[in-house]
């Protein structure tokens, strides 16, 4: 049974009139009279007491009436909540950064989308890659940001920026007037690390391996933040992607030296769920970040 059917039904009830319901509906009076046999032989009883003029309701016309009127009116209802909640997500782009690109990375960026959508909210969370990862394939994220991305067939990646990584240590560490370093030099010096497992600490742990220089992990942190803290007051070296000691280095806290041997970077990307439909807007920040026009 359709909802177009119980629409016509209450028409016709509440209007008193075939021609009337018809012409409301803009259909031919004899569609009316259709509409109602169709109702009356499913239900195996008559609704409409034609014999009357007007025509009156039967008892099984009164609640099928009341019926109709409840079901219709709940049809509303749901379809005001379906079309608040597809404007309320169109207004929405969540994004999930890891710390170090969301708080160093993309503030830039972030201004110039809000410029161009100022009445979008633009949801920002930092966390962690695996939070992240978790987030896009539930659902809960349209767009992520993290370095290293991983390989998934559930993702689409659009690469954003390579980070040159370079050595970070604190004001008074005897390097600190350097403006590079030979990465030999480092071997078995104190290191501020990432965790064991992050994508960062592998990338890195990587690139000391590929150099044979073995150095002393003394502290480990899940986030760069902390790792910054730690060499700040002398505790160790570390190497970090260079956008996220901007501000320390100017006010002097770090000094970040260039490592001679190569350049060195953390490649960052901007990651999807494949089967997801995005917005325009949540299209127009990828295109922002990656200049990679989206269909």
């Amino acid at each position: 049974m359709q909802i177009e059917t119980l629409q016509l039904f209450c028409d016709l009830v509440e209007l008193g009139s075939f021609s009337r319901a018809a012409e409301k509906r803009m259909v031919s009076q004899s569609a009316v009279s259709q509409q109602l046999a169709q109702l009356e032989l499913a239900h195996n009883c008559q609704l409409i007491d034609r014999k009357k003029r007007p025509f009156t309701l039967t008892r099984p016309g009164e609640l099928f009436y009341a019926a109709c009127k409840d079901i219709l009116e709940r049809h509303e209802q749901v379809s005001a909540e379906i079309a608040s909640l597809k404007t309320s997500a169109a207004a929405r782009v969540r994004v999930a950064a890891i710390f170090s690109i969301g708080m160093h990375t993309i503030s830039p960026y972030v201004k110039q989308f809000i410029a161009r959508y100022p009445d979008i909210n633009l949801h920002l969370e930092y966390t962690s890659a695996s939070h992240i990862y978790d987030l896009l394939l539930r659902g809960d994220a349209d767009i992520g940001i993290v370095a290293l991305p991983r390989k998934d067939r559930n993702l689409t990646i659009y690469p954003f920026i390579d980070e040159p990584l370079v050595l970070v240590v604190g004001r008074e560490h005897p390097w600190a007037m350097q403006k590079e370093i030979d990465i030999h030099k480092i071997r078995f010096q104190k290191f501020i690390a990432f965790e064991p497992g992050l994508p960062t600490r592998n990338h890195i742990d990587a690139i000391l391996a590929n150099y044979n220089v073995p150095v002393r992990r003394i502290l480990e942190f899940d986030n760069v933040e902390t790792i910054k803290r730690a060499v700040e007051i002398n505790a160790g070296i570390s190497i970090l992607p260079e956008p996220s000691i901007v501000q320390e280095r100017l006010s002097g806290a770090l000094s970040a030296l260039t490592i001679t041997n190569e350049r060195l970077t953390r490649p960052t990307a901007l990651v999807t769920r494949k089967d997801k439909t995005l917005s325009v807007p949540a299209k127009y920040f990828i295109e922002l970040l990656t200049h990679v026009k989206l269909p």
